[in-house]
């Protein structure tokens, strides 16, 4: 089995990053880092970075970029990332991108892969996405549980989130074309991008990955 990767996740929100990013991890043997969860065991572990956040979050502020950078700094740095990462959900902008160069300067980002599904779809993908508000299983309008919106797993009521909203959506569509797109031609600009075209069925798409993968890290 292949061991070790130094990846960054990028896709507008619905193309399948977290469920690639983490075949992706067991593959290659590496921890899928997503931030949500990064951020979390921050706070929940204690550290400088993450007493920081939990200030913020407590006082209902935005965690700052100088903040966020300093939790991916003690995060990539852990023992289980000595090998690789899966990268998800950072950066989200050029400003994160330029500080996450500065923190891997040792150990450089080997790839970033760009998932492509078009803006359309994707919409169509989140908008018809609901979830079990108890357990958090999820489902989609034409995947619904088997029992009248009810969770299969837990019994739990199954709902459309509030930010599953078409309105919602293209909100934060509009702003990952603002924030976070950008970030394809800075890394195209220094090699290290692959585009790779996330329409398809799940196994399509991850054999895809790892193709375009291997061939940029056997360079």
């Amino acid at each position: 089995m292949p061991t070790g990767v130094r990846l960054v996740m990028l896709g507008r929100q619905g193309a399948g990053k977290g469920t690639q990013a983490a075949r992706l991890a067991e593959h290659y043997g590496v921890p899928h880092i997503s931030t949500g969860d990064m951020l979390r065991a921050a706070v929940a572990a204690g550290t400088e970075f993450g007493l920081r956040a939990k200030a913020v979050m407590d006082a209902g502020g935005l965690v700052s970029d100088e903040i966020m950078v300093g939790i991916v700094d003690e995060r990539l740095h852990e023992a289980d990332a000595a090998t690789g990462y899966i990268l998800d959900g950072f950066p989200r902008t050029l400003a994160q991108g330029r500080a996450l160069a500065g923190i891997t300067e040792s150990r450089p980002i080997e790839v970033v892969v760009n998932l492509e599904v078009p803006e359309e779809q994707v919409i169509g993908r989140i908008t018809n996405r609901r979830v079990c508000k108890s357990c958090g299983a999820i489902y989609s309008v034409s995947a619904p549980p088997a029992s009248d919106w009810t969770c299969d797993r837990c019994g739990g009521e199954v709902v459309q989130r509030d930010d599953d909203t078409e309105e919602a959506v293209r909100k934060r569509l509009d702003l990952y074309a603002a924030e976070t797109l950008p970030l394809v031609p800075f890394y195209a600009e220094q090699d290290l991008l692959a585009e790779v075209d996330g329409v398809g069925s799940p196994d399509d798409v991850f054999a895809q990955l790892v193709s375009v993968i291997d061939a940029r890290v056997a360079r």
